[in-house]
């Protein structure tokens, strides 16, 4: 099981069906089948560019309805899951578990009764922070702190999430946004996708301070497959010493006002083909090990997971392509002399004991 795997934006911009084969991009039914992938956090993408003229809960209702309809059209092959319970049964049927998660702001205000139609509707993950921006009660990692972490109303919408059973994703999140909600929430959190800032420095990288709160209330923290956040050499060369993400800076002049025209300027950013990186800065997959060490060391391997970012930009290891070659990271592991125990915990399991604490308490 993948903790976070980008589906739908492709199919929303440039058409077809989430069962073609494509011959670009990272994500499909079939290669997701060719990974040997039971379960994906199935992960909306509602950016940044629909931010200034609040569009994003607009958006965000607008993937929502394109991802139930695709996933209804292709029932055969992949369903929705509400639970951990759900996701075995799925599994036992042959068919892909789809777990509903939501990358980017639901609302910069935080509505709770957006939040409660956005899981009337069947989201079952959500990111606490907008993405790369801080919003009305969360900082996120990659714009000036404004609230220091997360502010009462924060902690209003973690209370309504631990109601409703819906994993809090703090994945972008501020060292403090971290902290602050593995602290306030009264169910684990999810790190879904990052590296350690042990081994690249950036704040877009989990601490080990936070990490270990994390795991401390059963949270678990995931390992995206990009050389930015494992790779310092490759870090150092393409960032050259400038923060990732860093949206400190002045906004840049708004050009496009309508929703349409922002689709447009959006679209062309897809399919999602991976970077292109020298050689002598490429990582080997192996690479992706010295994390999930790191890791381990720090947190445990009961607290670790795999979190791809598959046609969400990663630039990839060498010989990885798309999300097809995922045995590669399992292969990586063996290699490394993980046993068959940790390498199912790190590969599903995980995800899956936080997924059964949040969704099913109430059972």
């Amino acid at each position: 099981m993948d903790g976070h795997v980008h589906m739908i934006n492709r199919q929303f911009y440039l058409g077809g069906d989430i069962s073609d084969s494509y011959s670009n991009g990272q994500v499909d039914l079939p290669r997701i089948r060719k990974g040997g992938l039971s379960a994906i956090f199935f992960s909306l993408f509602s950016s940044e560019e629909y931010y200034p003229q609040r569009f994003e809960v607009k958006h965000t209702l607008r993937l929502m309805d394109l991802a139930l309809r695709q996933i209804q059209k292709n029932h055969g092959q992949i369903e929705i899951a509400y639970t951990a319970s759900d996701l075995e049964r799925i599994h036992r049927e042959g068919k892909i578990g789809a777990f509903l998660d939501l990358e980017g702001g639901f609302d910069l205000d935080g509505d709770l009764g957006v939040l409660r139609d956005l899981y009337r509707l069947g989201l079952r993950s959500a990111m606490l922070v907008a993405h790369n921006y801080t919003n009305a009660f969360a900082d996120s990692c990659c714009a000036p702190p404004k609230w220091q972490g997360i502010n009462a109303h924060g902690r209003e919408v973690i209370r309504e999430m631990n109601r409703l059973g819906m994993v809090i994703n703090v994945a972008h999140g501020s060292d403090e946004t971290i902290r602050q909600a593995a602290e306030a929430s009264s169910d684990p959190v999810l790190y879904s996708h990052g590296g350690s800032r042990a081994v690249v420095n950036t704040n877009r990288n989990i601490s080990d301070e936070a990490a270990r709160l994390v795991a401390s209330k059963g949270g678990v923290v995931g390992v995206q497959f990009g050389n930015t956040f494992n790779n310092p050499k490759y870090y150092e060369w393409r960032q050259h010493g400038r923060p990732y993400g860093n949206f400190s800076a002045t906004p840049r002049p708004v050009t496009e006002h309508t929703i349409a025209e922002i689709d447009q300027a959006v679209a062309r950013k897809y399919p999602g083909d991976p970077v292109d990186i020298p050689d002598e800065y490429r990582m080997s997959i192996d690479q992706l090990i010295v994390t999930l060490d790191h890791w381990i060391s720090v947190v445990g391997e009961d607290h670790v997971s795999l979190g791809s970012d598959f046609d969400g930009g990663p630039p990839l290891a060498k010989g990885m392509h798309d999300i097809g070659d995922y045995q590669q990271v399992i292969a990586a592991m063996q290699r490394h002399g993980y046993s068959e125990e940790r390498i199912r915990k790190i590969a599903g399991l995980n995800l899956l004991r936080l997924i059964r604490q949040v969704t099913e308490k109430h059972r």
